[in-house]
């Protein structure tokens, strides 16, 4: 008798223990599973056309989708144009991957030479682009601009090995704008240590000269 209700007692602990512990099935679930994350927080691919600007030198590969004769692979002149089939010169230089592509596009349809076409370019290869320090540097010679991005004045004298002790830091900027030099006095001083003062970006074929301080 005794072990009959030992069994019953037993048989209703085994039946509550699911009312008991129910966080316990939902601990288990939770680990088996990694919750997502919701669509708002999903990382962001960027698009390698985003920011970056097509330059002089820089090597193309344009295709057309079932268009093979229209393949082609050249490199941005210096006036900035490519020379398509079908379309001659077709300024590039200073427009992004999509500018590019969808201006070709236009193009094609535009000249009704092909009603709907899908275009795709890519970069085959960047171009170089320096600016060259002279004077009071450490290491003065032609400092490369990163390929996608910009660099500040300071960033390139960093670049050059940073002022020697006889620098003027009132530096002088040669740079060519439509066709004619332009000489620009930029205050290193200013930009170091005022954070109100606008980071001056170098561009491309840039001279920059650091004077000696006159004593």
């Amino acid at each position: 008798m005794i072990k009959t209700r030992i069994g019953h007692v037993a048989l209703r602990v085994l039946c509550a223990l699911p009312y008991l512990f129910p966080a316990a099935s939902v601990i288990a679930q939770s680990t088996n599973s990694a919750p997502s994350l919701p669509e708002a927080s999903q990382p962001r691919m960027l698009s390698v056309d985003e920011g970056v600007l097509l330059r002089c030198d820089d090597v193309v590969k344009i295709t057309v989708y079932g268009e093979d004769d229209l393949t082609t692979e050249t490199r941005i002149e210096k006036n900035g144009t490519i020379r398509f089939p079908l379309l001659g010169a077709v300024p590039l230089a200073g427009r992004t991957i999509g500018q590019a592509t969808e201006e070709i596009r236009r193009l094609l349809v535009d000249e009704r030479f092909i009603r709907n076409p899908q275009v795709t370019l890519t970069v085959s290869s960047y171009a170089i682009q320096t600016v060259t320090i002279l004077g009071e540097v450490k290491k003065p010679g032609e400092i490369e601009i990163p390929q996608e991005g910009s660099l500040d004045l300071l960033g390139a004298i960093a670049l050059a090995g940073g002022f020697t002790d006889l620098a003027d830091l009132r530096v002088i900027v040669r740079r060519l704008v439509n066709g004619k030099d332009e000489i620009l006095e930029v205050d290193a001083r200013k930009l170091a240590h005022d954070s109100t003062v606008k980071p001056f970006y170098v561009q491309p074929g840039d001279t920059i000269t650091v004077r000696q301080r006159i004593f």
